[in-house]
Order: structure tokens, then sequence, then C-alpha cells
């Protein structure tokens, strides 16, 4: 069943939160917008903060179908959005050979409905849809710069064109999410045709409100001495600082090892759970992570 939209921004925090979803305001206010103006949301950020989440909690909030495109290298409109089914096409010509069927009949059959492959783009716009879905446009960054300009079509005006078929339109346009690692930059057009928020890591506060969310069980010592670990982490000069998952991985890694609180041994054996670069674990690990381990105890102390 899909439920309306929230009503208010404080709406939108509170049902985001009642899925688990730790919204900063200014996250839970383009996300409201976004949804009033049917606009793309378009989100940005380092890895592991919750965009992709987010996608999915708005799904799970409305009560909508997710359907997602994982964007890669070499992605086109074949594996993005549509295809014919040539393998049908050719056995279709053979059979109409074989019996004798008419050309042009033939012809105009073989670009119809029933040879069109549809794919995540095309099916978050088929006005055959029951219900409009949350479309999750995934990682745009690491798709190949041309594959945006087919995009703009879609983010403008819901709808593909298909050269034999014809245009596909959406009759209540889905709601868009993308996300980009910024591992390059997008092209200023698909920015325009979205509404933008750059997610970055969540202060302590909202970190430890996640970790309650996340891991329910996780003791509170425990839970402190983390965010606290990790926030420190963050103001060192690493290949890739650790986000949010990260976090909330570490903290269940620690649980299935049975540490109550952290010391310099497990977080010695466990900083693969944290870090994903050998360097960047060599450059922790021994003394800087037992430097960092102090600086949280003393923290700790003082409060």
């Amino acid at each position: 069943m899909t439920t309306a939209p929230p009503a208010s921004i404080d709406e939108m925090a509170e049902r985001l939160l009642a899925h688990d979803y730790v919204a900063e305001r200014a996250l839970a206010t383009t996300a409201f917008l976004a949804l009033r103006l049917q606009r793309p949301l378009f989100l940005e950020g380092e890895p592991g903060t919750g965009k992709t989440e987010i996608a999915k909690t708005l799904a799970a909030m409305l009560g909508r179908p997710l359907i997602r495109l994982q964007c890669h290298e070499g992605l086109d409109l074949a594996g993005a959005a549509y295809e014919w089914n040539y393998a049908r096409q050719m056995l279709e010509i053979r059979l109409a050979e074989a019996g004798g069927g008419a050309r042009e009949e033939l012809a105009q059959q073989l670009f119809s409905e029933r040879f069109l492959i549809r794919r995540a783009l095309l099916q978050a716009i088929d006005p055959a849809q029951p219900v409009a879905p949350v479309l999750l446009i995934d990682e745009l960054d690491r798709a190949d710069e041309p594959f945006e300009a087919f995009l703009l079509e879609v983010l403008s005006d819901f709808q593909i064109t298909i050269p034999e078929y014809g245009t596909v339109k959406a009759i209540t346009p889905p709601i868009v999410v993308l996300t980009s690692n910024r591992t390059r930059e997008i092209h200023d057009a698909v920015k325009r045709r979205c509404l933008y928020h750059w997610v970055g890591f969540p202060d302590a506060a909202r970190e430890s409100a996640i970790l309650a969310r996340r891991v329910p069980g996780a003791p509170q010592a425990l839970a402190e001495q983390i965010v606290a670990f990790v926030q420190r982490l963050r103001q060192i000069e690493l290949y890739k600082l650790p986000g949010i998952a990260e976090t909330i991985e570490w903290t269940r890694a620690l649980m299935e090892l049975d540490a109550f609180v952290l010391d310099p041994e497990t977080v010695n054996q466990t900083l693969g759970v944290l870090l994903k670069y050998q360097d960047d674990i060599a450059k922790v690990q021994g003394s800087e992570a037992a430097r960092l381990l102090e600086e949280v105890k003393q923290a700790a102390t003082r409060t």
C-alpha cells in the first residue's frame, strides 16, 4: 500500500527516522522539496554516508517499488533503458519466411512491444506501472560521460524516445534519486535538472544516533568509544576515510568478538573492517591507533 508524501519537513524527518534513517535537517528539507516539486534528487558525497540508503528508505516509507540502476564503466542504452530482442526477431523472420508471410506486415511487428526488453529506466517510466516507483541511479560518476546526455530526457520530461517504437512517457513521474561519489564531476546539465545535496560525514551526535538505530544491541560504552575513535580517525589524512557504513560494520564485528570496550590489540586486529586500503591500515596500526585510543579515553574522563 502506498502512502502519501510527508506534508512538512518535520514529518519527513520523523518518517525517515521511523525507518531508522537519521537525516540532518538540510537533507530532510531537500528530500521534502524533491517530492513536492517532483524533481530528481541528486546526492553527492563520500562513499558510505547513506546516499543509496535514502532511496531505499523513501521506497519503504512511501510503499513504492524500488528500481535500481547500478552505473558502471561502459554502461549504455541497452543496459540502462531498453534493447530489442534480436534473437526472437530473427526467429520470427525465419518463421515468416518459411510460412510465406508478407514482408511489410512482418517489418511492423518486429518493433512492437512484444520484442521490447525493458531495462531499469524504461521500467521506471512505464505508463503501465500501477504505482510510480522510486528510481535509484546509483554511482553515476562510474558511468562514462556520454551516458549523462541520454539521462537528460528522462530527468526533464520523464520520457524516453525509441526511434523504432515511439515515445514512452510516465503518467505519474517516478521519484528519482541519483548518487555520486564524486570520482569525477557530473555535467551541469544533469545537476540543473535536479535538487542537489552534499551528504557529508555525520558529526558525533548524529553518528551515535545512527549507530543506536542500526546496531541497537551495542553496549553504550563501546558505541561511544567507537564513534569517538572514528571521528578522530577522519581527521587523519587517509586515502579512504571510513563512512558511517564502516562504523556500523565495525560495531557489529566488535560485538561478534564480545568486545565491551576498545583496546589497542582489538583495534589493530580489526582495522581491516574499518579501513579498506593497506596503506591506510599501515598508517594507523600501532602507535597511531594507540594515540587515538588514548585521546578517546581522556575525553571520556573529562566528561
